[in-house]
């Protein structure tokens, strides 16, 4: 397999020295050294096609005075320097080849980019979004202004070279910030939103809205999360830290109920109609602390019999742990993509009346150093 000639400079795919094998391999070591002493860690599930997997993309615009055009490419891991990347090899061919065509096109409407030493000029980010399953297709234009110069031309010129397209939303970022979205959007195409398809079921992505940038491993590590939890149908189920609700919505044919519980209220929002979009009745949604409304289900008596933990790269809070063990499920399901915070997290619940039985790694970002990880855990 070629290599990118730019990873160097790029940073994101910190392993593209290994071969894939190599790659699982190494991952496979990260994480018996880390966790194997909490239970056996099983073979990690790599791809069997590990590139062009990313169904997000997304790309800075500058002007590229040696060249004198504008230009578009990703910032450096460790700077906020832009690498000029025409294509990449871990990122969806149909979304990379869109970039192009508007880096192209904001050339030819004299469409300013971005420069963020003197905070001024017009074409900011742009990200494509495509449903691998449905083949619908967003494209968000961030502008640091409402003014976009020829705004419906350009979209018309966008749609014409790539009818693929289903809608064309506008985000304003008027702010000097790292933040690509703005707070404030415009639809210019479309319905605003495209859905997709994971594991039987349909989801509706809207610009902000968390959803796993690989489909194809997604499928099989909420699966595998879900079987662990060997649901019959009679039990009461606690989804923290829930999102959009994915895997909630997917195990509910599972549960007798699902309680989901989310702190950003638009993914929350995203959540409700998603189930609504799939017809699950058994299913409710919380916007608040997953901590706090775990403390209160344990003042009120309330005990599910699984919890399903999905915590972000800093793992779960003390309070969160607490609050775990005070409500004592039988089962926790534990899905991490820190293997750093959940040898710590373990190491809290193991200690506090519960024993991890299988552990089992998921390669989601192959040719990066980062692994996702199932974890079944049991109450002694």
């Amino acid at each position: 397999m070629e290599q990118c000639k730019v990873y160097k400079k790029c940073g994101g795919c910190q392993l593209q020295n290994l071969t894939y094998e190599q790659q699982l391999q190494y991952k496979q070591r990260k994480l018996e050294g880390m966790l194997s002493g909490y239970a056996p860690v099983q073979p990690i599930v790599g791809m069997e096609e590990p590139t062009h997997y990313r169904n997000k993309v997304q790309a800075a615009f500058y002007w590229d005075y040696k060249h004198r055009r504008c230009a578009a490419g990703v910032f450096q891991s460790t700077t906020q320097k832009i690498v000029p990347v025409d294509s990449c090899m871990i990122e969806d061919v149909q979304c990379d080849r869109i970039v192009q065509t508007v880096r192209r096109l904001a050339d030819s409407f004299k469409i300013k980019p971005y420069d963020m030493r003197y905070h001024t000029g017009v074409l900011r980010h742009v990200l494509v979004r495509r449903g691998f399953a449905t083949g619908e297709i967003m494209v968000v234009l961030v502008t640091l202004s409402s003014q976009l110069p020829s705004r419906n031309h350009f979209v018309k010129a966008l749609c014409r070279e790539h009818p693929e397209i289903t809608t064309v939303v506008q985000h304003i970022n008027p702010y000097e910030t790292n933040l690509i979205l703005g707070e404030q959007s415009r639809v210019l195409y479309g319905k605003g939103t495209i859905e997709d398809v994971l594991c039987g079921c349909r989801f509706r992505i809207s610009p902000a809205s968390f959803y796993q940038v690989n489909p194809v491993q997604c499928e099989r590590l909420y699966r595998a999360a879900i079987d662990a939890a060997q649901l019959t149908g009679s039990e009461t189920l606690f989804d923290a830290y829930c999102g959009t609700g994915t895997i909630g919505i997917i195990a509910a044919e599972k549960a007798k109920q699902v309680i989901g519980v989310e702190l950003n209220r638009d993914a929350v929002r995203d959540a409700v109609a998603n189930a609504r979009l799939n017809g699950v009745s058994n299913i409710r949604f919380q916007c608040g602390d997953a901590g706090e409304y775990l403390t209160a289900l344990a003042q009120d008596g309330e005990t599910p019999d699984v919890l399903l933990m999905d915590p972000p790269r800093a793992g779960a809070t003390v309070k969160f742990l607490k609050a775990v063990c005070r409500l004592a499920p039988e089962k926790v399901v534990y899905i991490s993509c820190n293997p750093v915070t959940l040898a710590r997290d373990l190491d809290y619940l193991t200690q506090h009346s519960y024993r991890a039985e299988t552990i089992r790694g998921f390669d989601m970002f192959p040719f990066t150093k980062h692994v996702e990880t199932v974890v079944l855990m049991s109450r002694v």
